[in-house]
């Protein structure tokens, strides 16, 4: 039987985002810059890495503590050897309500049928332009749009619930708001765009290069009738809205603008099995170790429970440019989104 367990604000354990790896065929700008992230970086090895049978073992745990959701990031996912197995045995959890991945799509024509036979739910890609020279300008692997539109038309046909996830930053994206807009809708998928966040200490984040939620409202408002939608569930981030007429929704990630911390019910574990309680965390609490030791199942919950008794994240409530200067900031590509 699940328990529900609470922070010191109050704020429950509902959803843990496991990242199964560190690796990423893309080098976007604003995540992994290829000055940094070069051919000689130092991602971890396979041994550090958590084998499928202890992010089972810790997925188990944190479901017995009343997480109903979860969501497998990286990196690149499916970069990860043989994932679909990985996901049969997490569909096999009791209790677990849902499973999905954020994923960049270069790989999920050819992985969806199997990704949705073992268990998949959801499904959320990453992309940022549909014009294709700024696409690549931005994820600087050589890539096409056309790639990523015919991983989600796959995932689409074979059944999984696709959403699109579009960071837009300033100087590097505007024009493509209402394009995107325009394609997603018409195919009924729904499109979130996310405010340019500061995660991590490489992607030369300013508050000047964000694009306010509010903004980007206001080009689509130019072109769309749009109908607030209420919140699904405790903890939702997206603020979401519905094109007049349709069932097709648009939404906001405000992580910048418009905080949702004093909602926030998501762990997250790193892909070499370091949970963190914030995106923007600074420390986190190695399960690797406790995994690879005697320990006993009861004795990983009661590290959960202690870990999440004492959580006191706020960090985009209390977000300043003095924090943003000098706080160590873990990056995203390890913790994942």
């Amino acid at each position: 039987m699940s328990m529900n367990i609470t922070d010191k604000f109050g704020r429950p354990l509902q959803d843990l985002r496991i990242s199964v790896t560190d690796r990423c065929n893309f080098r976007c700008t604003y995540c992994m810059p290829k000055e940094i992230f070069g051919k000689d970086y130092p991602f971890l090895p396979k041994s550090h890495l958590l084998s499928f049978e202890e992010i089972e073992r810790i997925a188990r745990a944190f479901v017995n503590l009343g997480v109903k959701k979860i969501r497998l990031t990286g990196g690149e996912p499916l970069l990860r050897r043989d994932l679909p197995g990985l996901i049969q045995k997490l569909s096999a959890i009791e209790g677990l309500g849902d499973i999905g991945l954020t994923t960049n799509a270069t790989l999920l024509e050819k992985m969806a049928e199997s990704l949705k036979a073992a268990g998949l739910k959801r499904i959320n890609v990453s992309l940022d332009a549909l014009d294709n020279n700024l696409f690549q300008s931005i994820n600087e692997s050589g890539i096409s749009t056309e790639r990523v539109l015919q991983g989600i038309d796959k995932a689409v046909e074979v059944g999984l619930e696709v959403k699109v996830n579009m960071v837009v930053k300033k100087g590097m994206n505007e024009q493509e708001i209402v394009p995107m807009a325009r394609y997603f809708k018409n195919r009924g998928i729904t499109l979130r765009y996310i405010e340019f966040m500061d995660v991590g200490k490489t992607n030369g984040w300013d508050f000047s290069k964000v694009v306010s939620k509010k903004e980007i409202y206001h080009q689509l408002s130019q072109h769309f009738e749009l109908k607030p939608v209420e919140s699904a569930y405790i903890g939702e981030v997206a603020k979401r809205y519905r094109y007049a007429g349709t069932s097709t929704e648009v939404g906001f990630i405000t992580s910048v603008t418009e905080s949702f911390c004093s909602t926030c019910t998501r762990a997250r574990i790193a892909a070499d099995g370091m949970m963190y309680t914030c995106l923007f965390a600074t420390k986190g609490f190695d399960f690797r170790e406790l995994l690879r030791s005697d320990i006993s199942d009861e004795e990983i919950e009661r590290a959960i429970i202690s870990i999440w008794n004492k959580r006191t994240d706020r960090y985009s409530d209390e977000r300043t440019e003095e924090t943003v200067r000098n706080k160590d900031r873990i990056e995203m590509s390890y913790i994942g989104g």
